[in-house]
């Protein structure tokens, strides 16, 4: 296999791997507070990323981690993984999952308006049908609408604004040095929930294994996707992230007996088409 090949294999695994993640969320949520599903899950991964840090001789919190750029990156981190697992509680995953999706619609936006970067026409079309496709979804003043919805929508501009602050992140921050800041916000993000609940109470052994699993596979994820993103290039592996539409509503088909309607699987493809056509676009242009 080519390193484009692998990076895209690891890039499709990383995608399941998260869609099994919020699987385990939703369904632990049922009988374990969501706050302390979070806390868990940002204790567990900050110390498997603080080891991998120490391994190479580096400090999991260097002085780089303390910049302006970073605390930014870690509001905008602990926004996207509050109301997205708010929305995994609370909405089918398939349209958690879909609208979460139009993240590098948001970030292609911000990185023309921020940065300056080039956009041209036909990628700031397909940017506002993007959106479109999310208002498809959405159906704001329409009978389908549902107000938590916008708990999905929510989440995706935070972890949209995650990864514009991370382009300007200092660049001597290591992978694992992220994954330690990013699983701190997820554990804060958890604290947030848990004191608006006010509802601890101590998991049983079937909620003690979903929280294992959530944490669990949120690391395989997320090494699969550091893996790809150095095996192969960013604009060859980059398009398989829409994979985890794939894997979320196959999951919530068979797990969770959910059954997308039209306008959720029209808004998806339009979501997804207009996002390889600026993912694609863009590595023409680079080309």
């Amino acid at each position: 296999m080519t390193p484009n090949q692998r990076g895209s294999l690891f890039m499709t695994i990383s995608m399941a791997g998260f869609a099994v993640e919020d699987s385990f969320i939703k369904a632990a949520a049922v009988t374990v507070p969501l706050g302390q599903i979070l806390i868990f899950m940002g204790l567990v991964g900050i110390a498997w990323f603080s080891t991998t840090a120490l391994r190479v001789g580096d400090a999991p919190v260097p002085r780089a981690a303390w910049s302006k750029t970073m605390a930014v990156r870690s509001l905008f981190e602990v926004a996207g993984r509050l109301f997205y697992a708010l929305a995994l509680a609370l909405i089918p995953i398939s349209v958690a999952s879909a609208i979460l999706q139009a993240t590098p619609l948001v970030v292609v936006l911000g990185a023309a308006v921020l940065f300056g970067e080039r956009v041209g026409l036909a990628r700031w079309f397909a940017i506002l049908l993007g959106f479109v496709g999310v208002l498809v979804i959405l159906r704001p003043g329409l009978s389908g609408f549902d107000a938590q919805s916008l708990l999905a929508l929510a989440g995706m501009l935070g972890f949209a604004g995650r990864d514009l602050a991370t382009r300007a992140a200092p660049p001597a921050l290591s992978n694992a040095q992220l994954g330690v800041a990013g699983f701190t916000m997820l554990g804060i993000s958890g604290v947030v929930i848990l004191g608006a609940e006010g509802n601890a109470a101590m998991p049983d052994a079937h909620g003690w294994l979903l929280m294992c699993g959530a944490a669990g596979f949120g690391i395989f994820g997320y090494a699969c996707l550091t893996s790809a993103m150095r095996m192969g290039d960013v604009s060859a592996v980059t398009p398989f992230r829409y994979t985890r539409l794939v894997f979320a509503m196959i999951i919530g088909a068979l797990v969770f007996h959910e059954h997308p309607d039209l306008p959720t699987l029209i808004g998806a493809g339009i979501i997804v088409a207009c996002g390889l056509f600026i993912l694609l676009s863009g590595r023409r242009r680079v080309g």
